[in-house]
């Protein structure tokens, strides 16, 4: 193991945090999170956290992410229907049914259409490095979907995404949003915050004329570090802010 990375191992240790959170309120806190990070199209998108028994927490429908407590977050099973919970999961919650059927080892899934990586879907590229976040997702962790075939809803349109995501950590769907995975809520959120990341710096920098891609095998590095280390506390230091601005979010 490099200094780097055991620098990086050391300071994960150090919770930012310093509560336990019930899967419910992760689930609460990632989609206020991710709705400051730009995740933020109104009251679109769905969460899914696959739970030890094969059970799905997923957000509810018709509620911004903004505003999800943890009492909000609804219990599914393994075919989508409803087991538990004061509300009603998203119509489109398809796409996460099919997702966790065939991959195992994704606990977390997330798709929004964020401000800067729906632009990219729309472009029909996958945006270049241009800096050191952005870099936390390797080439070979994105995909793109080239294609629109209509809204999640259609198990079969679902089904498709799934298969553009393939084994990746994420995927551009074109005309349309973002698919992100990951194996825990911290992976998950890291991976979020990565791809808009990316997104919204190489949109700028394009929009300036270009400029000097992170060299290839630098931006490669970096992306097997922080998918080995994470990134320290990043999870935890917006949970603590988000807690500390609303505490009703853990209700």
């Amino acid at each position: 193991m490099t200094d780097v990375a055991d620098a990086v191992l050391r300071q994960q240790g150090e919770s930012a945090l310093g509560i336990e959170l019930t899967p419910e309120q992760e689930v609460a806190l990632l989609a206020r999170m991710l709705w400051e990070e730009g995740y933020d199209d109104h009251v679109f998108g769905h969460i899914s956290y696959r739970q030890p028994d094969g059970t799905l927490l997923v957000n509810p429908s018709n509620l911004a992410w903004r505003q999800v407590t943890a009492s909000d977050v609804v219990r599914l099973a393994k075919d989508g229907s409803h087991i538990s919970g004061r509300r009603v999961a998203p119509a489109a919650i398809e796409l996460h049914v099919a997702l966790h059927a065939r991959r195992e080892d994704v606990a977390v899934a997330v798709h929004n259409h964020p401000r800067w990586g729906t632009i990219w879907s729309a472009v029909g590229r996958i945006p270049p490095v241009y800096e050191q976040v952005g870099a936390w997702l390797g080439e070979a962790d994105i995909g793109f979907q080239h294609g629109y075939q209509g809204v999640v809803i259609d198990p079969v349109v679902a089904a498709s995404n799934v298969e553009g995501l393939g084994t990746r950590s994420a995927v551009l769907l074109e005309n349309h949003g973002v698919f992100v995975v990951g194996e825990d809520v911290r992976q998950a959120h890291q991976r979020c915050v990565a791809l808009e990341s990316r997104s919204r710096i190489a949109w700028h920098v394009e929009t300036l004329g270009g400029g000097k891609p992170m060299p290839a095998d630098q931006a490669e590095n970096l992306a097997r570090l922080v998918k080995r280390t994470r990134s320290p506390n990043l999870f935890d230091a917006a949970a603590r802010w988000e807690i500390d601005r609303d505490p009703s979010v853990l209700d």
